[in-house]
């Protein structure tokens, strides 16, 4: 047993969303004494690293309303009840950038927010595409960016991409596909 582990007392709702459960806990610290922990519970995500035929990587641009601006991301998308991170980027990689993979490779399991959330991500490397359909939800307006992994890096160690998601991917796909 740790001897940093925090042990649950209490639990209580304090919100319940679509997407999001925020939670306030009474927790007993290692040494004995009681404190609060707020923290989201997150049904999870997946993250993909599309290849195109050409050698090019998809990136997307998407407005996020929480800042307030544009971000340029790797598409992305969270898991529906029930699915498995597979089904979940299956899906969501035809439905935000039009295509299906013929090969699809778990790469890492990412936690994003640990400070605040038990969100878990899955990134996934995406090749072999074949073109359908894009079919994103009614609210989601995206931009697809096609380009050489090179170009991504340099646009993260430039500042031009600061989602933590897709740094990593980008990493990721740097390491693998160069």
């Amino acid at each position: 047993m740790s001897k940093l582990k925090e042990t649950r007392v209490s639990t209580k709702p304090v919100f319940k969303g679509r997407l999001l459960d925020v939670r306030l806990d009474e927790v007993r610290l290692p040494n004995g004494k009681n404190t609060t922990r707020e923290y989201i519970i997150h049904p999870g995500a997946v993250v993909m690293i599309p290849v195109l035929p050409d050698g090019n990587i998809v990136l997307i641009r998407q407005y996020r309303y929480p800042m307030g601006r544009e971000f340029i991301e790797l598409p992305a998308g969270k898991l529906d009840p029930g699915e498995s991170p597979r089904e979940t980027a299956d899906r969501e990689l035809e439905e935000e950038i039009g295509y299906r993979a013929g090969k699809l490779t778990e790469l890492v399991e990412i936690h994003p927010c640990i400070g605040y959330s038990n969100e878990r991500m899955w990134l996934y490397l995406a090749e072999e595409l074949v073109p359908t359909k894009t079919n994103t939800d009614h609210d989601e307006f995206i931009e697809l960016l096609p380009m050489p992994v090179e170009k991504a890096v340099d646009m993260v160690w430039a500042g031009k991409i600061t989602d933590v998601k897709t740094i990593i991917g980008i990493l990721w796909a740097d390491r693998l596909l160069r």
